[in-house]
């Protein structure tokens, strides 16, 4: 099985999962919709702009995160609802998974991007945008759920997952910051070697 092929068995396997008799509906179709929207971008892209492997793994990744908020909703995931209770919190901070992985993962695609089209040269800069962008991806990801609370009402509310935390909404663009931040840390360097081995390749 090539990699491409177990991509996709395992964002369908954990799809159809997170599927079956989700907490809530709606709450389910809110939240994997990110993850159903991006599928068909990639599969159409696959060809003309193949992302390297390390990007297509950590978008798997943040799908998967997404389909297990869709299928607990993000404030009543089991695993941090026990973290919650040992550590004696007051909330299921799955959510801020989520939104550590909304920064670091665009962050990286964002990166790619800039590389690669040359829109700007590897380094400080190139850096920098791609944190930038994701916190702006953030930000705007904020507004949509403000939409949609918005249009439906309360229907809407475990969509939110504020929990009754007032600050929720600046401490999950403050998670997507510390996620930008963390990926360019982590992973510019091999984010670099993974950019030049498709290069080479795609000169072959």
């Amino acid at each position: 099985m090539n990699k491409s092929a177990a991509w996709l068995v395992i964002f369908f396997v954990v799809l159809i999962w997170s599927g079956i008799n989700p907490k809530d509906q709606f709450t389910w179709f809110l939240e994997v919709a990110p993850a159903l929207i991006a599928l068909p971008i990639l599969i159409y892209t696959r060809k003309s702009f193949a992302l390297t492997s390390l990007a297509y793994g950590l978008i798997l990744i943040h799908c998967i995160i997404l389909m297990v908020g869709g299928h607990y909703t993000y404030a009543e995931v089991p695993l941090f609802d026990w973290i919650s209770d040992w550590t004696g919190g007051e909330r299921n901070n799955y959510d801020k998974v989520g939104h550590f992985a909304q920064g670091f993962i665009p962050t990286i695609l964002a990166r790619e991007v800039f590389i690669r089209l040359n829109v700007v040269k590897v380094g400080a800069w190139c850096n920098f945008l791609a944190v930038c962008f994701s916190l702006a991806f953030s930000a705007f990801y904020e507004l949509i759920e403000w939409w949609v609370a918005e249009l439906t009402g309360e229907d809407a509310e475990a969509f939110l997952g504020t929990q009754g935390y007032v600050w929720d909404t600046q401490s999950d663009m403050a998670m997507a910051l510390i996620g930008g931040i963390s990926a360019i840390v982590l992973l510019s360097r091999l984010h670099d070697k993974a950019l030049r081995t498709k290069l080479k390749l795609e000169k072959l």
